[in-house]
């Protein structure tokens, strides 16, 4: 009994310490494990690395590292921090070889990637466990499972040293089953939100380890793409690009080949500006959006629901050196090309614009189809600042309308048309043959443009403006197997020089000679030009231009006196119905004291007669006269020690012929303003002279209109039967300020015969033809 007694009491004491020993094995593993990682952090990882506290449990093999951070090789600053990590080890499984993380769970983890020209800030750790090659045996019976891979509540940093790049995301949630040593996918499910941003991404991902095969189900949700910035200012001198970004779309593919990616689902841009600056763009747009039902480069497969494009726009703008294009990214795009050029550097504009030709290149050798295309309410602006003064022209509103866009059709059909701004329309319809376009039909009508409207090209090359006149263009092409059948059609209809402008600016050509040339009796330049050829190697027929040219300097002098009718009677009725005012000009000529007088004759006659006068003010193009005067003016006096008061009417007419080119005015600008963002005489001129002086000057101008104007009416004391409206701001037809007058109480006799005399001489056979043309030019349609 006594020995059972002392056996039990071993037994006991045994199971004592085995319950202790196993008690303390948890806590004595934990503050092992916690005192060797700090111990040995260096020496094995190069890295320094901190925690709170540890847990590890070795017979259950659960492991969690409080405050875990792995700081920077060689540096305090942190690399990797968490607020927790836990993991999960199959000890069970070891003894069949197989090493498997049932879970592993990254809670809130920080990570910052830094990326230099030739490595990452995590380069050094992937150096020092990756096994030498040399050294490793092979054991095909050892297996490794990693399952479970989950990280919560992240935040990303990446840091690309070379562009620079600084971006991160954040609310990081990944999940994934993990891999399994028999198995080479991977499935991952992910959402983040941008940093710094709007924006939400999430979707589901798989991935061949083995060959790498994707696929992915992806939603993206109002992300900013103001991110590109960064991007974008390596590869332009300035620039600021704002846009939103949403899709949701499936695809697949392989890493290896752009080309074998497959997809489907829709991308929305909406918002998107680009330019000089937050205020000033060069290209935006509303809304970009595409629907696309299947995508495959690979099978030559493209085909959408829709591509719309709402409310684009552009504007171009020409300098004396360069573009706005060519500013922002170098002669050329040499910027673009350098960046480009260079290995060390990533860029993601550019690497989006690749991956989008890549997918794209296929699309004529393929059957694709766009159900419907369209581009609506479309603003494409061009500016030209290299001239004597500005020239500014619009398409706008501009629209693209194509239905049904199929290349297994007989023909497609585009349309386009637009109005052009300040005055005129166009319209271009296109029928083509998707699997040959070679043969194609085209039409095309560009109508009731001024003449005028050109008259900064006018005045700088010729030293004469327009001040009357419409053009139309028309014609039509037929081209079967690239042989073309056109005719082409231009009309001008009443062309009319202006006096000679004198200027340094301006060249000489004998423009009203010219046009007494080339027109015809019925005071128009009506050509025909065929067309034909190949469409490589185009003929221009000129004989009918060159046939009416000879019969005008032979024949129209046998006409010479009803020309003289024809424009007799046109500046009769224009001088009763409108009275144009030159730029800056103020005080009335011996035509317009002339006609005033007239005026005063016919209200003395008919006293219940009166007149109404509305101003059309081209406001926008007089103030830049003023501005630009002003700004050379400033010149003059400092350049000659002169002060305000001492400027005479001489001086003011030598600044009014000085070239606003003139080398020491532009650098006068300069030196008052070295922005580098300012690349016009306007611009310049801008800043040096206050808007709030242009106003006045310009307020007064209208104001010594005026009086000139009622001056007459007052002496003969009928400036009461003189009403004058408040002006309109316009860009008037003709290009000129204008008073526009109408007669109230009586129509005056010679308005009427004025009216007579040209209806008929519209009814001859040699303007009869043109009499809707020139309506709609006298409506100012």
């Amino acid at each position: 009994m006594a020995k059972k007694g002392k056996a039990k009491k071993i037994l006991s004491i045994v199971a004592k310490v085995m319950v202790i020993i196993l008690l303390l094995v948890v806590p004595v593993a934990s503050f092992l494990t916690t005192y060797l990682i700090q111990k040995y952090d260096v020496e094995y990882t190069g890295r320094e690395i901190t925690l709170d506290w540890a847990y590890v449990n070795p017979f259950t093999g659960y492991v969690y590292l409080d405050g875990l951070v792995i700081s920077e090789e060689k540096s305090d600053s942190v690399f990797i921090s968490m607020d927790g990590l836990s993991a999960n080890m199959a000890m069970l499984k070891l003894f069949s070889k197989t090493y498997e993380i049932e879970y592993i769970e990254l809670m809130k983890p920080y990570i910052n990637i830094i990326e230099k020209e030739k490595s990452f800030n995590f380069t050094d750790l992937i150096k020092t466990f990756t096994p030498d090659s040399t050294k490793v045996k092979s054991d095909e019976t050892t297996r490794f499972n990693l399952l479970n891979i989950e990280i919560v509540e992240g935040k990303f940093h990446y840091d690309e040293k070379p562009t620079p790049i600084k971006y991160f995301v954040e609310k990081v949630n990944i999940f994934s089953e993990g891999l399994r040593y028999d198995v080479d996918t991977m499935h991952y499910t992910y959402s983040f939100s941008s940093g710094g941003g709007t924006g939400k991404l999430k979707g589901d991902f798989n991935i061949n380890l083995k060959n790498l095969d994707f696929r992915l189900d992806s939603k993206i949700d109002s992300f900013d793409l103001g991110v590109v910035n960064q991007y974008i200012k390596d590869m332009t001198n300035y620039g600021v690009l704002a846009a939103t970004l949403d899709a949701e779309f499936k695809s697949n593919g392989n890493f290896k080949s752009v080309e074998s990616t497959t997809a489907a689902g829709k991308v929305t841009v909406s918002d998107f500006h680009f330019g000089k600056n937050e205020g000033e763009d060069f290209a935006s747009f509303e809304e970009l959006a595409i629907d696309i039902v299947e995508l495959s480069p690979e099978n030559y497969i493209y085909h959408f629901d829709s591509i719309l494009l709402k409310k684009p726009f552009i504007r171009y703008e020409k300098y004396d050196s360069l573009d706005n294009f060519q500013t922002m990214f170098g002669q050329g795009g040499q910027n673009v090309a350098a960046v480009n050029a260079d290995p060390y550097k990533f860029n993601l504009v550019i690497a989006t614009a690749e991956f989008i030709f890549k997918l794209s290149k296929n699309v004529l050798k393929s059957n694709y189809k766009i159900a419907r295309l369209a581009v609506s309410d479309g603003d494409l602006q061009f500016s030209d600042y290299s001239l004597g003064e500005k020239f500014h022209i619009a398409s706008n509103p501009f629209s693209v309308t194509a239905d049904s866009l199929d290349k297994r059709r007989e023909r497609i059909e585009v349309q386009v048309k637009s109005s052009i701004q300040p005055h005129g329309e166009f319209w271009v319809a296109l029928s083509i043959n998707p699997r040959d376009s070679s043969y194609f039909d085209l039409d095309y009508r560009f109508h009731t443009i001024p003449l005028s409207m050109f008259n900064p090209y006018t005045k700088q090359y010729t030293s004469f403006s327009l001040d009357r006149g419409s053009m139309e263009f028309k014609g039509n092409w037929r081209v079967r197997a690239g042989e073309i059948n056109s005719d082409n059609h231009l009309i001008i209809i009443d062309p009319r020089s202006s006096k000679k402008v004198r200027n340094k600016d301006t060249k000489w050509l004998p423009v009203p000679l010219a046009l007494a040339v080339l027109k015809e009796r019925g005071n128009v330049i009506d050509y025909d030009i065929p067309i034909t050829g190949n469409i490589n190697d185009p003929n221009f027929n000129f004989w009918d231009a060159i046939y009416d040219l000879i019969k005008n300097i032979f024949i129209k002098p046998a006409t010479l006196p009803y020309a003289m009718k024809v424009n007799n009677a046109e500046r009769k009725l224009e001088e009763s119905l409108s009275m144009p005012w030159g730029m800056e000009e103020h005080t009335l000529s011996e035509t317009q004291n002339k006609f005033i007088e007239k005026m005063i004759v016919f209200l003395k006659e008919n006293p219940a007669a009166y007149i109404t006068i509305v101003p059309q003010h081209h406001t926008v193009k007089e103030q830049e006269f003023i501005l630009l005067f002003e700004a050379k003016k400033h010149y003059f006096l400092a350049n000659h020690g002169m002060k305000a008061d001492a400027f005479s009417e001489s001086d003011s007419i030598k600044v009014q012929k000085m070239s606003i080119k003139d080398v020491g005015f532009v650098a006068y600008l300069d030196a008052h303003d070295n922005s580098d963002l300012l690349f016009t005489v306007q611009h310049k001129a801008s800043h040096l002279i206050k808007q709030s002086l242009v106003d006045s000057r310009y307020q007064d101008l209208l104001k010594a209109r005026q009086t000139a104007f009622l001056s007459l009416f007052k002496k003969e004391k009928l400036d009461d039967r003189v009403k004058i409206l408040a002006g309109k701001n316009v860009v008037p037809y003709n290009w000129f300020s204008f008073y526009e007058i109408t007669y109230g109480g009586k129509f005056p006799d010679y308005l009427r015969e004025a009216h007579n005399d040209l209806h008929e001489l519209d009814n001859r056979s040699s303007r009869e033809k043109y009499k809707n043309d020139r309506e709609k030019i006298s409506n100012g349609k």
